[in-house]
């Protein structure tokens, strides 16, 4: 159930960067229109630059260009296939990390256990005379 409900999400997310796009096109289009109808039937800002609404439309372009690339190129490699495998292999890095300290940490405190064990202190006293131990 819960993998049936993960596709119609994400076929539900898909629609919806596709409405946008679509959306961001119609727009574009209005948008340019206005754009020159402000320069060249009203005139406004031909003071500045005679034809600005062509820098205008050309920077909203690029941004409609980044968009659907966004949307139809972008999301094919990065999508949510993507996504869950690279989280697989971060979460595998992660676990091997945790293995490799945790091993390191467990021979540091055999080393160390050793270390300590053959201290003078805990050393065992043998003597000629007597093969008891004494403290």
């Amino acid at each position: 159930m819960d993998d049936k409900y993960e596709l119609y999400e994400n076929a539900r997310n898909r629609i919806k960067q596709k409405k946008r796009l679509y959306f961001h096109f119609v727009f574009f289009l209005i948008g340019s229109v206005f754009f020159i109808v402000l320069n060249k039937v009203l005139k406004i800002g031909e003071a500045l630059f005679e034809n600005w609404f062509v820098w205008a439309i050309l920077l909203w372009l690029f941004f409609l260009i980044v968009h659907f690339i966004n949307v139809f190129i972008t999301h094919r490699f990065m999508g949510k296939e993507w996504e869950r495998k690279q989280l697989d292999k971060l979460v595998l890095k992660q676990e091997e990390k945790i293995a490799q300290l945790e091993k390191k940490i467990t021979s540091e405190e055999q080393n160390k256990t050793k270390d300590l064990l053959n201290t003078p202190k805990f050393k065992k006293k043998e003597y000629p005379n007597n093969n008891s131990i004494k403290e």
